[in-house]
C-alpha cells in the first residue's frame, strides 16, 4: 500500500489531512482513494477500483486504510488497547438524521464561526462527509430554518 498527502488546513486545535492512497494487489487488482483524517477517524471520499469493489469490501476500505493513514500523521486510533477483538468499527461517526442532525449542523456551523474557523470544514469533520455532502447537510439546516438564508433576497 502506498500513501502520499495530498493537502492539509491547520486549525486552532489541530488539522485536517487528506491523503492519496493506492492498494495494489498480486492479482493486478488496484484501488486508489482520497482519504481524510481528522481527529482520530478516517473517512473515504472518492473512491477507483479495478475491478470494482463489493460492497462489503467498499465498506471496509476505511479500515483496511486506518492504520497506514494515522502513521502517516503520526497518531495512533483510539481505542486499539482496549479495544474487542472482531469488535465493529465505524469509519464515520454516528450523525443523527432528520430534524435533530440538521440543528447538530447548525450548531457545528454556528461554533466554527463564531471562533473565525471555516465552518463548511468543522461540518465535515463532526459528520465525516465529503465537501459536498457537508454542503447539502449545510442547505438542509438552513432549509429547515436553524440558519440564516445564504442571500438575502430583495
Amino acid at each position: 500500500m502506498s500513501v502520499w498527502p495530498a493537502w492539509e488546513v491547520q486549525e486552532h486545535d489541530g488539522a485536517t489531512s487528506w491523503f492519496h492512497v493506492r492498494l495494489a494487489f498480486p492479482d493486478g487488482a488496484r484501488v486508489d482513494a482520497l482519504a481524510v483524517v481528522c481527529e482520530q477517524s478516517v473517512s473515504v471520499e472518492d473512491v477507483r477500483a479495478q475491478p470494482a469493489l463489493s460492497l462489503d469490501d467498499l465498506t471496509m476500505l476505511a479500515d483496511w486504510i486506518e492504520a497506514p493513514l494515522f502513521e502517516a500523521c503520526g497518531l495512533e486510533p483510539e481505542g486499539e488497547a482496549g479495544e474487542e477483538p472482531g469488535g465493529a468499527r465505524r469509519a464515520r461517526p454516528a450523525w443523527p438524521r432528520g430534524i435533530e442532525g440538521r440543528w447538530l449542523i447548525a450548531q457545528e456551523y454556528r461554533a466554527a464561526q463564531e471562533e473565525g474557523a471555516d465552518p463548511v470544514l468543522a461540518v465535515m469533520c463532526a459528520t465525516g462527509h465529503s465537501r459536498r455532502r457537508s454542503l447539502r447537510l449545510i442547505s438542509q439546516a438552513r432549509d429547515a430554518g436553524f440558519l440564516t438564508p445564504r442571500h438575502a433576497r430583495r
